[in-house]
């Protein structure tokens, strides 16, 4: 993984908190955001290509789901 490069950004009061509002709701960093929109428009625009696409599955069991697999398991 390549070393992040710290860079002062200037920026609208607005558009901030706007930003921030939105990264709360993705449960990420202001400065998470602000790359993620960063790296979502270069991909778009085509200057950058996308490298890997990171998917990540949850699978929610109840409580009678588990235990029925628990049972064919030792069947």
């Amino acid at each position: 993984m390549a070393a992040k490069k710290s860079f002062p950004l200037r920026i609208n009061p607005d558009v901030l908190a706007a930003t921030q509002r939105w990264a709360d709701d993705e449960l990420r960093s202001v400065n998470a955001q602000i790359e993620y929109l960063l790296r979502d428009a270069l991909i778009k625009s085509g200057r950058i290509k996308l490298v890997q696409q990171v998917v990540t599955e949850i699978e929610v069991l109840d409580s009678s789901t588990a235990d029925s697999k628990k049972e064919k398991s030792t069947k």
